[in-house]
């Protein structure tokens, strides 16, 4: 499975999970980790926008986005964020730059 924080359009802007080989991975993606083994990417112009906010996933009962495979399971996808501290931010700027998709 893939992960991505979608960017908008017809879901609007909600984390959606794919099966292997249906999301399209290209070098304007940054992967920001790994949940539960699964790449999980971030559009660059979202990735720009929110690189000083920890995003945090959660699971919640609802109606999940069309595309993605939770749908079907009675369960959505949701976002939850914080911005960093000044001390988490510290080490961000010594890390290195984020993986890139493609």
């Amino acid at each position: 499975m893939r992960g991505d924080q979608s960017g908008g359009c017809c879901d609007g802007s909600a984390p959606m999970c794919y099966s292997v080989g249906e999301f399209r991975v290209g070098p304007q993606d940054v992967l920001l980790g790994l949940i539960a083994g699964c790449p999980f990417y971030i559009g660059a112009a979202q990735f720009e926008y929110w690189q000083h906010t920890q995003l945090i996933l959660d699971v919640v009962p609802g109606r999940g986005a069309g595309f993605s495979l939770e749908a079907p399971e009675g369960v959505r996808f949701l976002t939850r964020s914080r911005i960093f501290t000044h001390a988490e931010l510290g080490v961000l700027a010594t890390a290195k730059p984020p993986t890139r998709g493609g």
